[in-house]
């Protein structure tokens, strides 16, 4: 696999035509997109102060009937203006990255992992009323199979009014990878945020009385127990699948990413979440393609989830499948 060295010489080097292309694009996308937000914004100016005027106050009602419609339009607006630009930057920028990394993966802009097999992995047990994703990558690494995508899963809520509201359930990377361990039984790795919030006896008895997982796994890793909870169906089977390595492996991901991560290894898979607050291969208007930074964090992103096969030992014959 490619170092991010490599990946970053092969940006700028072998990229670099497509690359001012794209920031010609860029440039001019986000001009016209100014000039639209002036006029947008005049507009709303001054329907806000007919209103007001003939209201005679400003109340919490009159910013709300502005303001959440303003964003609405305003996220439209964008997503509708960028669309080809953003399908140009993923079709020419990173599609050639991750061939760049392994020629046998494939890549797919518009599709996401399906949704049964994210209920399936067992790491979130809310009810899903609105499935999103796209950067759909699949193929193997060593002769590890391994699929992953941005997803973006929401849950309806009511508010006092009847009113609907979505609730993020988990937006960020989702990891399906084969595995050389055999298992049976299923085993989730949670963030223990628990004892994070409540410390450890509180947080531990809430762990305990968790009624929609299975049973507490304690590990023998002091470390590993501060920033996960694990549950099982089999207690032995989590204790041989998380081994003192595999458990060093995945604290050192979590520092990698330096985000949440969440893990199941059901069914001769492992499933793993990463959480963010972004579409993570969404080019933005307003950054460069040219700057260091903005390039580094997708060669990054690419680099860390396809490394992952390494970076756990997957490819290595740990314990035989049955």
């Amino acid at each position: 696999m490619k170092t991010i060295s490599q990946l970053t010489d092969f940006y700028y080097n072998t990229l670099y035509p497509q690359i001012l292309e794209l920031e010609k694009e860029r440039k001019a996308l986000k001009e016209r997109m100014i000039k639209f937000a002036i006029f947008i914004g005049a507009v709303a100016f001054i329907l806000f102060y007919f209103l007001t005027d003939k209201l005679h106050r400003i109340d919490s009602f009159v910013l709300v009937l502005f303001i959440i419609p303003l964003l609405g339009l305003a996220s439209f607006i964008y997503k509708f203006m960028t669309k080809d630009y953003a399908s140009s930057f993923k079709l020419q920028i990173i599609e050639p990255l991750i061939k760049e990394i392994d020629e046998n993966l494939r890549y797919n802009p518009t599709y996401k992992i399906d949704q049964q097999t994210f209920i399936n992995s067992e790491i979130f047990k809310e009810k899903i009323d609105r499935y999103n994703g796209n950067d759909y990558v699949t193929g193997s690494i060593d002769g590890v199979q391994i699929s992953f995508s941005d997803l973006h899963v929401e849950k309806e809520e009511k508010d006092s009014k009847g009113r609907s509201n979505y609730r993020t359930i988990f937006q960020g990377l989702f990891i399906v990878t084969s595995f050389n361990k055999y298992f049976s039984n299923s085993t989730i790795i949670l963030p223990d945020s628990a004892q994070s919030l409540f410390g450890s006896l509180i947080g531990g008895w809430l762990q305990s009385n968790n009624f929609s997982r299975s049973q507490l796994v304690k590990m023998d890793d002091p470390e590993f127990e501060k920033e996960f909870v694990v549950y099982g169906t089999d207690q032995i089977e989590a204790r041989y699948i998380l081994s003192h390595s595999m458990m060093q492996r995945i604290l050192e991901l979590k520092k990698k990413t330096a985000k949440p991560i969440y893990l199941s290894f059901k069914d001769e898979q492992m499933n793993l979440a990463v959480a963010y607050d972004k579409d993570l291969f969404e080019p933005s208007v307003f950054s460069s393609l040219l700057e260091y930074k903005v390039a580094m964090e997708y060669i990054k992103t690419l680099q860390l989830t396809l490394s992952l096969v390494t970076e756990l030992k997957l490819n290595e014959k740990l314990w035989s499948k049955r």
